[in-house]
């Protein structure tokens, strides 16, 4: 590991004014950038350390939402009653990933900005353009079983690896952002990764020196109706293959809401709002999960290693949804593939 010097911020002013020099890193957690510290992917000079910020709470909204600070571990906000009641969907895809050990350690923005689990990202020794721009993808062409179907370049073909950030894409949450000048600013979950493009390397919206202090869900319930269903090839501490967390409003026999996010197809939680609005009005059948489904994967697109997902993500859709019809809870929708 490459020497590099630390500081604990006092508070947010603080560890943004010190994040503001190239080569800053904020840490809480550090559950992914310590590991890419030791692989020498992230070569931080300083890493300021917001643990001390109060950002660890849970808060009702005045609109009857809640607020997730920055700092609350996974395991807190998967266990916290309140979102247990009124979100299962965002606990079930937390108790999803990972595993208990890295969950108590493991923040709310830390799970945000994790990057990729890509082979070549991780080994310095191959071109990645995520890593070292301009170098090449190794995975185009090369071992890619795990990589994107949805969204992808030809300068990247990574996923990203978050089951949380599934379910928030999928609620409708928001990011809470400071900003230098003392202002805050918010940007929908859904816009806040980019997907690859011909700038691979910046993952998020987030601008130089800018630090998430919450996430927010809006105050929305889906009663029984939900799922997250996460396929992968373990049961414990493995990323997904496919994962797709799906919600329904059903009323009077007819869907009048739905929600579809899919991880593990593409750089970003994949939402497709207009693949949405084809089931509004229908009745909860399976000929028109599998008409959304196709419409969702339309230009998906195999790399030849992954070529699989792409059938794999149509059934998971289609289960997802009638999970989600049927009320069948997460703990039944967590499976392995062979």
């Amino acid at each position: 590991m490459r020497p590099f010097s630390y500081s604990r911020a006092a508070d947010i002013s603080e560890a943004i004014r010190e994040a503001s020099v190239s080569g800053v890193k904020f840490i809480a957690g550090g559950t992914n950038l310590i590991d890419l510290m030791k692989e020498d992917v992230e070569r931080p000079m300083r890493l300021v350390d917001i643990n001390q910020l109060p950002l660890d709470r849970i808060e009702e909204t005045p609109d009857g939402g809640l607020r997730l600070g920055d700092l609350v571990r996974n395991s807190v906000a998967a266990h916290d009653q309140r979102i247990a009641d009124r979100y299962p969907l965002l606990a079930g895809a937390l108790l999803a990933g990972a595993s208990p050990q890295l969950r108590n350690a493991a923040t709310i923005g830390g799970n945000i900005m994790q990057r990729t689990r890509c082979y070549y990202f991780y080994d310095v020794g191959t071109p990645c353009n995520k890593r070292r721009p301009g170098s090449g993808c190794g995975a185009i062409g090369g071992v890619n079983r795990l990589h994107a179907i949805l969204g992808t370049s030809d300068h990247c073909i990574a996923t990203h690896p978050s089951d949380m950030c599934v379910a928030l894409a999928a609620l409708n949450a928001e990011v809470r952002v400071a900003q230098s000048d003392g202002n805050e600013r918010v940007i929908p979950f859904v816009d806040f990764h980019r997907l690859p493009g011909d700038t691979p390397e910046v993952d998020t919206n987030l601008g130089p020196g800018e630090l998430i202090t919450a996430v927010e869900l809006p105050n929305e319930t889906f009663n029984r109706h939900y799922t997250y269903l996460k396929l992968r090839d373990r049961l414990s501490y493995a990323f997904a293959l496919v994962s797709v967390a799906a919600a329904l409003k059903i009323e009077s026999g007819q869907i009048a809401d739905t929600r579809i996010a899919l991880g593990g197809v593409a750089h970003k939680p994949w939402r497709d709002k207009d693949a949405e609005a084809l089931l509004v009005g229908k009745p909860p059948e399976r000929q028109h999960f599998e008409a959304v489904a196709a419409f969702i994967l339309r230009d998906a697109k195999g790399q030849g290693g992954n070529d699989f997902k792409i059938p794999l993500a149509r059934k998971a859709i289609v289960r997802a949804l009638e999970q989600a019809a049927n009320g069948t809870p997460q703990s039944q929708t967590d499976k392995r593939v062979a």
